[in-house]
This record gives structure tokens, C-alpha cells and sequence, in this order.
């Protein structure tokens, strides 16, 4: 029984030490991390709607529950709406722009845990990547894949991530229908 307590106070101390290595790494580098998904975000909307300057606008979080907040470009171009939602194997969290006619405008997908060469491909700059998003753009809210009778493609072996990102882009063009 000695011996028992002697190893469980031995794995406490290690597993303390440990946590507090932990925590004390992310004190340093919260700030830093932060920095590096704002500016991405940021580089994000350049990318799907460009304009000078964002506000967030009000929208109801109870009918859009996957969005993260609405941006209206300042010059009237659109709005770029930030969501988060279920893939095929986490979340994901992608911005989609919206012009002045409620047509997407253009996609980035700022972060996901998708499967690599499958899901993953949707936000890749690979040419399957890029050929994926672009066939989003000029598209409204009817958008669907092209197995439902829409112009979408789905990426070969990622059908779930495939209508997940259309069906956020239909949400996000349904989201900034309602705040116009």
C-alpha cells in the first residue's frame, strides 16, 4: 500500500509540474495567437469582399446560430459574414463575402480539422482548393450541390464538408439578407 501512495504522489507532482509548464506557455503566447487568427481573419476579408473598412452590424443570433457576426463594408460593396460550424470531422470557422446583389462574392476558410487530401482540400491553395471555392462565387441563396440539383461540386471523397461549406454559404447569404 506504501508503495502505491509513493508512486500516486510521484505521478501528482509530475502531472502538477506538467499543468503548470502548460499554463505558463500559454500566458506567453495567448496574445501572439491572437494576433496571428485576427490577422488572418483580416486578410480574410480583403480576400472575399475587398473594401476600405467593416462595421458589425446586429443580427439575430437565435435564427443564425452558426454565425459569428456580420461586417458591412463601409463603402456599400456587401457585407462579409464570419461562421462556425460542423465539418466532416470538427469545426469550421470561414468567411464568406456577400455583394450588394446577395451573391457570394467569394469564401476563406480561416480554420478547420478536416481530413487531410479529403475535407481538408476545401481551404487548401491547391488547385482542387481554389476550383472548390470559385465555383461558390455569383452564387445566391439556392445554392446547392450539384447531386441536389445545384451547380456545386462536391470534393471527390468530402461530401459532408462539401455541404457543410454550401450550406453556410446559403446561411451567411440568408444572414445578410435579414440585417439589409
Amino acid at each position: 500500500m506504501n508503495k502505491i501512495l509513493k508512486l500516486a504522489l510521484i505521478l501528482f507532482v509530475i502531472c502538477a509540474i506538467v499543468a503548470g509548464v502548460l499554463g505558463v506557455v500559454n500566458e506567453l503566447t495567448k496574445d501572439r495567437i491572437w494576433e496571428i487568427n485576427n490577422q488572418k481573419t483580416i486578410e480574410a476579408f480583403a480576400v472575399v469582399l475587398p473594401a476600405d473598412s467593416y462595421t458589425e452590424v446586429e443580427f439575430d443570433k437565435t435564427a443564425f446560430a452558426t454565425v459569428d457576426n456580420v461586417n458591412k463594408a463601409d463603402g456599400g460593396e456587401g457585407y462579409v459574414v464570419q461562421e462556425t460550424f460542423s465539418g466532416a470531422q470538427g469545426m469550421i470557422t470561414m468567411v464568406v463575402g456577400v455583394d450588394s446583389d446577395y451573391k457570394c462574392s467569394g469564401i476563406s476558410i480561416i480554420e478547420h480539422s478536416e481530413t487531410s487530401g479529403l475535407g481538408a482540400n476545401a481551404a487548401s491553395s491547391s488547385e482542387i482548393g481554389q476550383n472548390f471555392r470559385a465555383q461558390f462565387i455569383g452564387e445566391d441563396e439556392n445554392i446547392a450541390l450539384s447531386k441536389a440539383g445545384g451547380n456545386i461540386d462536391a470534393l471527390a471523397g468530402a461530401t459532408i464538408t462539401s455541404t457543410a461549406v454550401t450550406n453556410a454559404v446559403a446561411t451567411a447569404i440568408q444572414v445578410a439578407k435579414s440585417v439589409a
